[in-house]
């Protein structure tokens, strides 16, 4: 079937990469003068400000440097969202939206609510969605981001977003004032959620309110976010919708405006329309850490540590067999990346445990099943390193498995157990259930979880081959699954004796599993 108009053919655009799709439509539509270039893209990706909290930037320049002729007082900001910057005791980035292109944006920030006098310079990225005939209009969206570095460790601040016209501190708009706390500057006992595979809609709502709830340091998103691209395979084919992304991130404030939203990147998140690897749009609507390995080529690749714990995020379209359009697209840069991240942060004295978290399951029997390319890449560093959890998204359930080492169970950890990773193996945990429609387990696997224990019995599954082929397996690591919506939270505690406890709560609040990770010592 053909795509309408600027589309490219979807028999084509099977065989094409994402570079290549990006460069077949940057020349078909560069006559036509409705592409934007990866150029008016990066144009806006500075990452410093100005004031007592770090150094200036030069202003952004092309499409980010419109302004509109409506009225600063008219265009209200609405989207916000945090995320820490390489340091979490003491840099934060502050995201938001505008519905147009505004002068001077900036945040005032301070200690008391009543005190914003510290104004900090933010930058507007626009992004253009070139029309697709009979199908949409062109779209302009504008983001608008500011880096506070310099920060107290442990401490509360106090925020406002505006523009010329809009100042936060105003009698009229301090009611959109927000807060955040920076990481304590030596480690205590906090609380962190994940999920992943959220989108738009009343079940992924009320995954948020779940997860305010549990009063979490910080949030980890495994990716596939919003869903704006219906597809996921990352090409131009893909029915895709970029206003998802105002609905999403009006839907999500209520908790990213205080909790830092962390994000990786997920098949749905490969927006071929903007840069030849897809990552335009992550990049002008998230400021993540710049601690990756290449933050602007490939955003959802960082690391950063809070209290006793080391967190590493990966992006796993780019070792993915399933869905291959952006596979090898660092030449193998991102694994070694993370063979250095991952001995570093094992090696560092103040780090008890090391998190990962990514899309695609290195080990899970859902729809999507197990991606060998993840396994060939990065299990064996995982092993090397004695990585303390996995956190994966891509399959719309909840599945836990047991400690798995060599591919082989290595300790049961039965509902209330608990494991070392030094001696058991690694558990894996697919969060998959963050709002979008609910996945199945395989034809005659039921559901095992909290006050509904069944026989453990091996699982007929499959994991993907490099071929694209689905390699059948029959496995026996598979301990809890839940088909419901859900999300993980992980209470993390140093001292004498460390331990990261893992709970899994459904959309009800009830908990429908719980392990602990200890260390040998």
């Amino acid at each position: 079937m053909e795509t309408p108009d600027f589309g490219i053919p979807r028999r084509l655009a099977s065989r094409m990469s994402m570079a290549e799709q990006y460069e077949y439509l940057r020349t078909r539509l560069s006559r036509r003068r409705t592409l934007v270039t990866a150029g008016a893209v990066a144009g806006g990706l500075l990452t410093g400000c100005s004031g007592p909290y770090g150094p200036a930037s030069a202003p952004a320049s092309g499409p980010a440097a419109a302004t509109s002729r409506v009225a600063g007082a008219a265009i209200a900001p609405f989207g916000r969202h945090l995320a820490f910057g390489a340091d979490p005791k003491t840099r934060m980035r502050i995201s938001w939206q505008v519905p147009l292109a505004v002068r001077r944006p900036f945040v005032r920030v301070g200690l008391r609510p009543d005190d914003l006098s510290r104004r900090i310079d933010a930058e507007l990225r626009d992004l253009h969605t070139p029309g697709l005939a009979g199908v949409r209009p062109a779209v302009e969206q504008y983001y608008v981001h500011a880096a506070l570095d310099g920060l107290r460790p442990g401490t509360t601040y106090y925020y406002g977003v505006g523009h010329d016209g809009w100042d936060p501190a105003s009698p009229a708009h301090r009611s959109t004032i927000a807060s955040f706390r920076t990481a304590p500057a030596t480690p205590e006992r906090f609380v962190f959620t994940a999920f992943g595979d959220q989108g738009v809609g009343k079940s992924a709502s009320a995954n948020d309110d779940v997860l305010l709830r549990q009063r979490p340091a910080f949030h980890l998103h495994a990716g596939d976010i919003c869903y704006a691209d219906a597809n996921g395979t990352g090409s131009t084919s893909d029915g895709y919708d970029p206003q998802y992304w105002d609905l999403f991130l009006r839907q999500t404030e209520p908790v990213a405006r205080s909790v830092p939203w962390m994000v990786t990147t997920g098949n749905h998140d490969m927006e071929a329309w903007y840069s030849p690897d897809g990552y335009g749009g992550q990049l002008a609507r998230f400021s993540l850490p710049d601690s990756g390995f290449d933050p602007h080529g490939t955003p959802g690749a960082y690391a950063f540590t809070y209290g006793n714990v080391g967190f590493v995020a990966l992006d796993a379209n780019d070792v993915s067999y399933e869905i291959p359009a952006n596979l090898g697209h660092t030449d193998g840069r991102q694994t070694k990346w993370l063979d250095s991240t991952l001995g570093e942060l094992r090696s560092a004295r103040d780090v008890d445990f090391v998190v990962v978290f990514f899309h695609h399951c290195a080990y899970s029997t859902s729809t999507h099943a197990s991606d060998g390319g993840v396994r060939d890449a990065w299990l064996p560093l995982f092993a090397r390193h004695q990585v303390d959890l996995v956190i994966n998204g891509h399959n719309h359930v909840y599945e836990r498995t047991d400690a798995v080492r060599g591919g082989e169970v290595g300790r049961a950890v039965p509902i209330g157990g608990s494991t070392d990773p030094v001696r058991d193996g690694i558990v894996y945990v697919t969060a998959g259930g963050g709002g979008r429609n609910l996945y199945s387990f395989p034809s005659g696997v039921k559901d095992s979880y909290g006050g509904n224990v069944t026989r453990h019995d091996a699982v007929r599954s499959f994991h993907w081959t490099r071929s694209r082929a689905a390699e059948a397996e029959t496995v026996e690591w598979s301990r809890v699954r839940y088909t419901g919506f859900s999300l993980l939270k992980v209470e993390a505690e140093g001292g004498a004796a460390p331990r990261l406890t893992v709970s899994a709560l459904a959309q009800n609040g009830d908990r429908i599993d719980h392990f602990e990770v200890r260390r040998g010592r």
